[in-house]
């Protein structure tokens, strides 16, 4: 296995950490507060967006190149692994808007996230 499997790896694992750090705290305001759940599905593609943002930014600091294809295999793996799961859970399990737009976004964000991370390192 070599150096960049490894860091592609951990970005996917720093997501899902910050998935579910920020999925606790939005599920603990949806508890003792009054907002809509119209929101729900929103704030799920955003924290996921940010997620994969965060592992992609961190995985990258020590890389030297590739940073945007990292980012980009970090956000389309961590999605991959969620739909696997979803569709195992969920014997009814579609692929709508929503996740057009998570699949986007996710690509997007990891992207942006590898680039910044090789560039601050």
């Amino acid at each position: 296995m070599s150096i960049p499997i490894l860091n592609v790896l951990k970005g996917v694992i720093i997501s899902f950490l910050s998935t579910l750090i920020l999925l606790l705290i939005f599920s603990l305001i949806l508890t003792y507060s009054n907002i809509s759940e119209n929101i729900i599905a929103p704030t799920i593609i955003t924290i996921t967006a940010i997620s994969i943002f965060i592992g992609s930014t961190i995985a990258n600091f020590k890389m030297n190149k590739n940073g945007m294809l990292n980012g980009a295999l970090i956000g389309g793996i961590y999605l991959i692994i969620i739909y696997l799961f979803s569709s195992i859970i969920n014997q009814e399990f579609s692929l709508t808007i929503y996740s057009a737009i998570m699949i986007i976004a996710s690509i997007i964000c990891g992207m942006f996230g590898g680039v910044l991370g090789i560039n601050k390192s």
